[in-house]
């Protein structure tokens, strides 16, 4: 018997037409652009965060097994050591799959919500039409439909991240419970 995970046939097509969709999305968006200040990238800085889908979940792991370690790293230097005007943030909890150098590890296969996130520091933008950015997401919805049969809403990335063993802030969230359990701080499950 062999050792490998055999992937479904309609997994992979389902991927396919996510990859299909992101290349659409892109050259919607071709015309945006932003000073790549990871704002956005750093969920406690803005409040909001993008929401994923399992299957965008699944292309995401792909991507991080593809890059290993290079996609898990220390991640960035706290944006108070970089931008004087902006307030100290205790908990930025930044993606972890923000590079140390600010970048995203896997952008080429970054979520639907990561490509379509605006702040409000974008130097330039493409106007794409409400009724364009809708039919986009339908196209996403029926993707996800065909990859998790009975669909799905989607989760915040933070917390899928943080199910495939990365969390927001760099650390592991086996890291954070035994900093926190070492610090004296129980969770309300160990109560």
């Amino acid at each position: 018997m062999s050792s490998h995970v055999k992937r479904s046939p309609d997994s992979d097509l389902a991927l396919d037409d996510l990859r299909a969709l992101y290349r659409d999305v892109d050259q919607a968006y071709a015309g945006t652009s932003c000073e790549a200040t990871t704002e956005c990238c750093r969920f406690g800085l803005t409040g909001r965060e993008p929401y994923v889908t399992a299957v965008e979940m699944a292309l995401v792991r792909r991507a991080v097994a593809r890059r290993g370690s290079r996609a898990r790293g220390a991640g960035p230097r706290p944006l108070h050591e970089t931008m004087r005007e902006l307030p100290v943030i205790s908990d930025e909890r930044a993606c972890p799959l923000l590079s140390a150098e600010g970048r995203c590890s896997i952008y080429d296969d970054r979520p639907f919500g990561c490509r379509t996130f605006f702040c409000e520091r974008k130097s330039s933008y493409a106007e794409v039409k409400h009724r364009e950015l809708l039919a986009f997401v339908s196209r996403l919805k029926q993707i996800a439909q065909s990859h998790t049969p009975g669909g799905e809403q989607g989760r915040a990335f933070s917390r899928a991240l943080a199910e495939i063993g990365l969390s927001s802030g760099g650390e592991s969230a086996t890291s954070r419970k035994k900093m926190n359990k070492s610090r004296g701080h129980t969770s309300k499950s160990s109560r």
